[in-house]
């Protein structure tokens, strides 16, 4: 074999896969357009009428006329876009983004003469079974575009587009919980979610005043059970709310630390998960939880380290099975009760933590070390490796 030629077939390569990503991007831009411009609105009304909650077509009519109107368009879109790439730059490998276009155009063209209407993959009936997926369109992910928010989840394969606009979660008209809400991060996280449309349910123990409009609940360590009931009706649980003892090593600290932030926290998220009942729930309800950067690096406080970091561990151990997307809060030193000497703002974490997630960040690192942004997705990769070889 000639080693020299693999240079150039491994650009080819490239290029081929260029091509694709970019008529993805022409299939995502044109969906876009559907909802804002005009003379292709009508039919990507269509497209959305064509389909039930569990994504049983309304009727074969309806679902003829989408294909016609909405999905045969897209595709030659794609394909007349590949077709100019490929011959404005006059690089043969670009045509195999028109070769790609062809293979969504052809099913398209058949399912709006009632054939074929098994390709229709991101529609195919029934449960959803997987979680959405963070790079990929599965299901699951598209379903929200349908029956959670229109003006979100636009992407048709690649997430690519989602993640830049921010549209990969949407947070308009999600009740959100939050533990910890009395707190400095609590506070900016209720303030940057309302902003963003969320109804915020502030879970707290103390008997700090809220702002109007907010639902307050108060709860007791150890006695978790009783918000039960509420957490059914809960979209996105935030667990939130920790103790630092600091230098203290007594044994009323130790069992304090875990308490608090170890098994308080564990209690809260396996009652959370438990009402993940329904086949929707697995594309509208998430769990976010404040893990810290303990899990790392050090904190400067042993026992809130050691108590983080086995919270941490569990956590990954339980993303392996879990029934709805678990995201880390990975968080850097900043100014709250807990850690007067923090030099980021609690608003300024809460903004990163929305944006973060508003674009499928699955850990959320905010921190003004650079280190966690290497050492934490190592460590979280083999050891969440490491678990699922291990246990089952």
């Amino acid at each position: 074999m000639d080693f020299s030629l693999l240079p150039q077939i491994a650009i080819q390569c490239l290029l081929g896969a260029s091509a694709i990503v970019f008529t993805e991007l022409v299939r995502d831009a044109y969906h876009i357009a559907g909802h804002y411009w005009q003379p292709l609105k009508r039919g990507h009304n269509l497209h959305h009428k064509a389909y039930r909650p569990d994504l049983t077509i309304t009727s074969l009519e309806m679902y003829q006329k989408a294909q016609l109107n909405n999905d045969v368009p897209e595709a030659i879109a794609m394909l007349g876009a590949a077709a100019i790439l490929a011959a404005c730059t006059q690089l043969p490998v670009l045509w195999i983004g028109c070769l790609y276009s062809l293979v969504f155009l052809i099913p398209a063209v058949a399912r709006s003469q009632g054939l074929l209407l098994q390709t229709d993959v991101t529609h195919k009936p029934g449960d959803l079974i997987e979680l959405p997926k963070p790079w990929i369109v599965n299901r699951t992910y598209h379903w929200r575009h349908h029956f959670d928010d229109q003006n979100a989840y636009y992407c048709g394969h690649f997430t690519i587009v989602d993640k830049l606009l921010g549209t990969s979660l949407a947070l308009k008209g999600k009740t959100v919980a939050i533990t910890g809400a009395s707190g400095a991060l609590g506070q900016a996280l209720i303030a940057e979610l309302s902003k963003h449309g969320a109804k915020v349910v502030a879970l707290t123990t103390s008997d700090r005043a809220f702002a109007e409009g907010i639902e307050v609940l108060h709860w007791q360590i150890g006695a978790e059970e009783e918000l039960r009931s509420r957490l059914q009706k809960v979209d996105i649980f935030i667990l939130n709310h920790g103790v630092n003892v600091y230098g203290d090593r007594t044994p009323a600290a130790i069992q304090t630390s875990y308490e608090v932030n170890t098994f308080s926290t564990w209690r809260l998220a396996e009652l959370f998960l438990e009402t993940v009942t329904e086949s929707s729930h697995k594309a509208l309800k998430e769990l976010w939880i404040n893990t810290s950067e303990a899990e790392v690096n050090p904190a400067l406080s042993p026992l809130y380290e050691l108590s983080k970091r086995a919270l941490g561990d569990l956590i990954t151990l339980r993303r392996l099975d879990a029934p709805c997307i678990i995201r880390k809060l990975v968080l850097g030193p900043f100014k709250s009760q807990l850690n007067p000497y923090g030099v980021m703002s609690a608003s300024g974490v809460a903004w990163a933590i929305v944006a973060l997630a508003k674009r499928d960040f699955r850990d959320i690192i905010v921190t003004i070390n650079p280190i966690t942004y290497i050492l934490f997705p190592i460590k979280e990769f083999f050891q969440s490796l490491y678990f699922r070889l291990f246990s089952k």
